[in-house]
């Protein structure tokens, strides 16, 4: 079975479409990396020495406005594909054990047929008199 894609659920009907999702997969990509996360705080920390310089920001605003939001962006989109990730996994074993059940239950629904259809023939190979004659000779 191949790996399925997030853009293989997507409708690319024009070849602007296509160009889109390739794009934006390409970027969801690079910037979803611990490594883009590391060169975002590297570029963050350049900007550090003015906004603490006078008529600067100040630590505050500058931690809350440049560090984090540039940062965080990273570190949440490699979280969340860590949690898509684990989720698929939960989903195909899901699916793994739903499929043996379904056959476990088709075996068992074959042996009740079986067993169902010798029942029957059991019946109609006893003879009608033997039956009714034990329910007659009781009452």
């Amino acid at each position: 079975m191949s790996a399925l894609r997030v853009h293989d659920f997507h409708p690319r009907r024009t070849a602007a479409d296509r160009l889109n999702a390739w794009l934006a997969l390409r970027v969801t990509n690079a910037v979803g990396s611990m490594w883009c996360a590391y060169a975002f705080a590297a570029l963050a920390l350049l900007g550090l020495p003015q906004a603490l310089g006078r008529g600067g920001e100040g630590a505050v605003a500058w931690v809350a406005q440049t560090f984090l939001q540039l940062v965080l962006l990273s570190v949440i989109l490699v979280g969340q594909n860590l949690q898509a990730a684990a989720s698929d996994h939960r989903a195909q074993e899901t699916l793994e054990d739903a499929q043996r059940i379904l056959a476990e239950l088709r075996g068992l629904k074959a042996e009740v047929r079986q067993m169902a259809d010798e029942w029957h023939r059991a019946q109609t190979v006893t003879p009608r008199r033997a039956r009714t004659g034990a329910s007659a000779g009781t009452a």
